[in-house]
């Protein structure tokens, strides 16, 4: 328990952070790489070199300070962030580490007003958060290595297959080389892969959807190549489509995340996404017409045109085969390729359109995966129409969305999920 002292000084040193909380992080970032190197394959290079990570862990290390006095105010972000820390192999021992850093920024960062009761105050405030989040992420590692086919750190996959979904998606199905089975994941959680980046010359993890329903012999990932495959933002995905084939080896995480279907209730259910959000809708689907096929079961997805419409032929056959299902696919224009890929309509997909289109069942559980644009947009249409906030759920994905940062800053973009 921190002293009322204690959280005085750190409440104070709020505003500083929020002016000055980017270049204290920047300063911190570029400090631990300088002194352990070995972190670099930890982070996402790709939000260092944009800033988006440095940002993220300013918000969150200033968001802690205003909320000292209550921190369970935080522990739901607090929960995303530990689940994306065991994902990402993040280890108690980690945390001296980067304790050590950041105490180190604050003082060469505010120089003579870093004096060193401030320093006493965040070293017992940093203690206070790391033994909390230390003890979310054992019990998400004692979790993954206690069910059936489960495992904790990382685990060598091999390749069976491999297959364009679209223009810019590729799905792989990964096996374990060690012949064992996997896990029993919850429709619409990710996994993190970590593989060697020639042009980096270390290991770097990202995270992606599960694209496929659980109980299959295989975890499936559907993989949207990004822009900008010489640098760190787009050197895994392009790394993947380009480089990755079958019988080729990458390492896996278990399966992670808060973003999955409830199971627990027997209401609709209304998938709605765009772009590359389709990837966890897809397993939720697939799960849905194998094990619930009396259900209510809506599914919408916008994209830019056929081109890059994936899982369109699966989403036809899934609907067909299940008992209260429909479907929606919008595109904002026509496109000639891919005539296995064409939309029901072409337009802009909205809440307002799903209404008229009797795709919005009352008492739904609505599922909102897409660009941040998007989710935003469709969340405040549920919200203007009385859906309750209990009956929506988005992932809350990437650096600087709901479970960006956390104190480590080590959260990565679900790149084939809702980016």
């Amino acid at each position: 328990m921190l002293s009322p002292e204690t959280r005085e000084i750190v409440k104070a040193t709020a505003p500083v952070l929020k002016a000055n909380g980017v270049h204290l992080t920047r300063h911190f970032y570029q400090r631990m790489f300088t002194h352990n190197p070995e972190l670099r394959e930890v982070f996402n290079q790709g939000h260092q070199r944009s800033g988006a990570q440095q940002e993220a862990l300013a918000m969150a290390v200033a968001a802690y300070a205003e909320h000292i006095d209550h921190p369970e105010v935080l522990m739901p972000v607090l929960v995303r962030v530990a689940a994306k820390h065991v994902s990402l192999g993040i280890r108690a021992e980690h945390y001296a580490i980067v304790g050590r850093h950041l105490l180190a920024s604050i003082a060469e960062v505010l120089g003579a007003a870093a004096t060193p009761a401030l320093i006493e105050a965040w070293a017992a405030a940093y203690g206070q958060l790391a033994q909390l989040l230390i003890g979310l992420e054992q019990q998400g590692y004692d979790h993954a290595a206690t069910q059936a086919g489960g495992w904790t750190g990382w685990r060598s996959f091999r390749v069976q297959a491999k297959r364009a979904e679209s223009d810019e998606v590729t799905s792989f199905e990964l096996v374990p080389a060690d012949g064992g089975t996997v896990p029993r994941h919850k429709p619409g959680q990710y996994v993190s892969v970590r593989l060697l980046i020639p042009a980096l010359g270390y290991r770097q993890p990202r995270q992606y959807s599960l694209s496929d329903a659980p109980g299959q012999v295989h975890l499936r990932i559907s993989v949207k190549r990004e822009a900008g495959g010489d640098h760190p933002a787009g050197m895994v995905s392009n790394h993947l489509h380009d480089a990755v084939q079958v019988n080729d080896v990458v390492e896996l995480a278990p399966p992670a995340g808060d973003f999955f279907l409830h199971e627990d209730r027997a209401t609709p259910v209304v998938l709605l996404s765009a772009g590359v959000g389709i990837t966890p809708m897809v397993a939720m689907l697939s799960h849905l017409v194998a094990t619930a096929p009396g259900r209510t079961v809506r599914f919408a997805h916008a994209a830019r045109h056929a081109g890059v419409q994936a899982f369109a032929p699966l989403v036809r056959q899934l609907v067909a085969r299940g008992g209260d299902a429909a479907a929606l696919l919008v595109h904002d224009a026509a496109h000639p390729d891919r005539p296995e890929a064409q939309p029901d309509e072409i337009g802009r997909l909205s809440v307002g359109r799903l209404a008229e289109a009797g795709l919005l069942p009352a008492d739904a559980d609505v599922y909102v995966c897409g660009p941040k644009g998007f989710m935003a947009a469709q969340i405040a249409a549920l919200q203007a129409l009385g859906v309750p906030g209990d009956r929506i759920h988005a992932e809350a994905f990437g650096t600087g969305g709901v479970a960006g940062g956390g104190i480590l800053g080590a959260s990565s973009t679900v790149h084939g999920s809702c980016n």
